[in-house]
């Protein structure tokens, strides 16, 4: 790792534990390309890790319809989760945490044994939803480590193992007891497989696999939302509530 890269990284890290991610972007003229972007998420990473947190897995983002339309780009992308950000059903999350909280509902695996998936469950994703540049570009949201802020995990007994997938439809988020969207469970053509399938690949290129035990989030078909305190959070898989969170207010 290059002294620039080293610098550059701190400076990430400092200003996402400032809850203001990313400032480097705003700077005029200041550009990355994908490669560079994905070494500097990397290198962020392994001082979260040298830190004391651990990585609990990883996101694969910007897949389906509704991001695409809302980032005008195309992804796929890879972030990582970290253990220190996972939350539990009905957490109640500060808002003073994030940097313009927005959610998505979305299904995310688990790595069984052999590398594959053991198991599936829907899950809130929470993200610092922050674009600095003057044009949302790859490289920035991969940089920002996909805009991750953690996970709100369901109870246990909403965890599906591999052959009952093929059962389930839909995926529904609710906010304030509204229904927001509703649709397919998987944003990629193939199935979670595909997921799951593109991140292994993605990943091996530097030596890497997914891990037995961690979590992989598939990415959504549906859009991600902007939530204020005092909002309310509701996941629904085809149709039953599975997963929930509010936002202080």
């Amino acid at each position: 790792m290059d002294v620039d890269l080293q610098d550059l990284a701190a400076r990430q890290l400092a200003d996402y534990r400032a809850r203001r991610p990313g400032t480097c972007f705003a700077a005029p003229g200041f550009a990355l390309d994908l490669d560079r972007a994905y070494a500097l998420q990397d290198a962020v990473a392994a001082l979260r890790v040298a830190g004391g947190d651990r990585i609990a897995g990883y996101k694969v983002g910007c897949t389906g319809p509704g991001t695409v339309a809302q980032f005008g780009m195309r992804g796929p992308i890879r972030g990582r989760l970290f253990a220190g950000e996972i939350r539990q059903d009905c957490a109640r999350l500060d808002p003073g945490a994030f940097a313009n909280l927005a959610i998505e509902g979305e299904m995310a695996l688990e790595i069984g044994a052999d590398g594959g998936i053991a198991a599936a469950f829907p899950i809130v994703e929470l993200h610092h939803f922050v674009f600095r540049a003057p044009r949302k570009t790859l490289p920035e949201l991969v940089a920002n480590n996909g805009l991750q802020g953690g996970i709100v995990l369901p109870d246990k007994h909403w965890r599906r193992m591999r052959a009952e997938l093929e059962t389930l439809r839909t995926l529904a988020v609710r906010i304030n007891g509204t229904l927001v969207e509703s649709g397919a469970l998987w944003p990629l053509p193939g199935g979670p497989e595909a997921s799951l399938d593109w991140l292994s690949a993605h990943l091996a290129e530097s030596g890497h696999a997914p891990e037995p035990g961690q979590i992989v989030l598939a990415g959504t078909p549906l859009g991600l939302y902007p939530v204020q305190p005092g909002d309310r959070v509701e996941v629904l898989l085809d149709g039953a509530l599975a997963v929930t969170c509010s936002v202080a207010a």
